[in-house]
């Protein structure tokens, strides 16, 4: 079942069409990525499923019904423009945001408590937010922004301005979060997190959604028949006895001895016709595929939607 649903969903500011006719689809309980480059159209998308703005045109449903007021506690909306208040002290401001949440003081000071223990910050109660370096207030938002356990949580950059252990962090929790039932939608550049959590993909590019899918569907689909073959012989051997049909791109040393990157030049031929051929002409120690990277992906998927506007 799907928890939040675009359709065709279009939105105009002063004659520049941010998002034209993008429709997705979430999974209940799934990590989706929502990707593309700087000012494709991503954040303005997030910002109408928070409700911040409204689409010019099309719909954005929650569970099936029309996203409305009564659906604002469910969200949990991280945006990528922190905004805390710098005067005031952090437990103070904690507490502040969890109540307009709709959680009674008790039970926010509760939740508070295990996730500043969590975090590391108990410490941190009393301190204003203005003493706080960027990525320590990013923390406590975080925290604000998960701390009434909301069904659809929204996170634009999550991971900017963290340091690589804090990262790891809020992966984790994330990960935790996505186990107990709740349903993710951030956006990211960091491709390898994409990969690491996230289930489906949309990428926007100049105003629309250009690529939609499972992660491994999607890289499935941009698999280029590449090889990584680990070998014991002579290089220059190899190349001189390896079919036509297979193209040796490069070899390298490595600690099991040779590896070799092979690619099947026709379309008919298969892992199993390589392996065949090199059965025949060198001892394999060990064969792969190499299928390609989210960031490989992002990279060819933008620069074809650019050369197609541009033809």
């Amino acid at each position: 079942m799907n928890l939040i649903s675009a359709s065709e969903v279009v939105k105009d500011f002063s004659g520049h069409r941010a998002l034209n006719h993008v429709s997705m689809e979430v999974p209940e309980g799934s990590i989706y990525g929502l990707l593309g480059p700087n000012g494709a159209g991503k954040t303005t998308l997030l910002r109408i499923i928070n409700q911040i703005t409204a689409p010019d045109q099309g719909s954005i449903l929650f569970e099936g019904t029309p996203i409305g007021q009564e659906h604002r506690h469910m969200i949990g909306y991280l945006p990528e423009e922190r905004g805390l208040y710098k005067k005031m002290k952090v437990g103070e401001q904690a507490l502040y945001l969890a109540q307009l949440k709709g959680l009674s003081r008790q039970e926010a000071m509760k939740r508070l408590k295990i996730w500043f223990k969590k975090f590391e910050i108990e410490t941190w109660w009393d301190k204003k937010v203005e003493e706080l370096s960027k990525g320590m207030a990013q923390k406590v938002q975080f925290i604000t922004t998960v701390l009434h356990e909301p069904r659809l949580l929204i996170f634009d950059e999550p991971f900017s301005g963290f340091d690589p252990i804090n990262v790891n962090l809020l992966k984790q929790e994330i990960l935790q979060m996505k186990a107990q039932g709740a349903t993710i939608i951030f956006s990211t550049h960091n491709m390898a997190s994409v990969e690491e959590l996230c289930d489906h993909i949309t990428l926007i590019n100049e105003s629309e959604a250009v690529l939609q899918g499972e992660i491994s569907e999607v890289r499935d689909r941009y698999r280029a028949n590449k090889y990584l073959v680990t070998f014991k012989g002579n290089k220059e051997q190899l190349a001189k006895d390896l079919d036509p049909r297979f193209e040796l791109l490069g070899v390298e040393e490595n600690g099991m001895g040779q590896r070799a990157t092979i690619q099947i030049k026709n379309e008919g031929e298969g892992s199993g016709d390589l392996i065949r051929n090199l059965v025949d002409i060198t001892e394999i120690k060990a064969f792969h595929e190499i299928l390609p990277g989210m960031n490989d992906i992002f990279i060819q998927v933008v620069n074809d939607t650019l050369q197609k506007k541009g033809s």
